[in-house]
C-alpha cells in the first residue's frame, strides 16, 4: 500500500547562535535529525510542531517561521511505498533550562532519543543523517547569512 507521512520539524537557535539537535536509535537505526516528528491524522503541521516539542523536549513554542520543505519526492527510510513530506520552521521557546546539556555516549545503540547543542557555524549537512533536514539547514545558514 501506498502511504504519505508528514512530518513537522523545528529549528531552535539559543543566544549563542547554537542549534538543537536530535540524536535517536529507533527501527535498530541511529541517526541524527532536528526535533520533531510525525504529524497525526486531523492535526494541521504547526499543531504537530508544538504537539511534538511538548512532547520531545517540554517546550512550548512561543513563536514560529515557516523556513522549508522538501519539494521533491522522499521515501521514507523506515517505511517502504511511504511518500515523506517535511516541513521546517524556526522556533523560539522560553524556559530551555538544561535542555541539551546531558552528556551521551554516540552511537546510540539502544531505543531513545538525547538533544544537545551545536553551534550553528560548525553544524555541516553530512553530520546530519537524512537528506530533507540537509537541505533545510542549508536553506537555513542562506537565510541568516541574508538576514544577519
Amino acid at each position: 500500500m501506498i502511504r504519505f507521512n508528514q512530518r513537522a520539524y523545528g529549528l531552535l537557535i539559543n543566544e549563542s547562535q547554537d542549534i538543537l539537535i536530535s540524536d535517536e536509535f529507533r527501527f535498530d537505526t541511529y541517526f541524527r535529525k532536528f526535533p520533531g516528528g510525525g504529524v497525526e491524522y486531523g492535526e494541521g503541521i504547526i499543531d504537530a510542531l508544538k504537539r511534538e516539542f511538548h512532547e520531545e523536549l517540554g517546550l512550548h513554542i512561543e513563536s514560529y517561521e515557516f523556513l522549508y520543505f522538501n519539494d521533491y519526492f522522499q521515501e521514507s527510510t523506515f517505511h517502504v511505498q511511504t511518500q515523506v513530506t517535511c516541513f521546517y520552521y524556526i522556533v523560539k521557546c522560553q524556559d530551555i533550562g538544561d535542555l541539551g546539556k546531558t552528556s551521551y555516549d554516540l552511537p546510540l545503540i539502544e531505543e531513545g532519543e538525547y538533544q544537545k547543542w551545536m553551534p550553528l557555524r560548525e553544524l555541516t549537512p553530512d553530520m546530519l543523517t537524512f537528506k530533507i533536514d540537509r537541505d533545510a539547514l542549508s536553506v537555513l545558514k542562506i537565510k541568516l547569512a541574508l538576514t544577519s
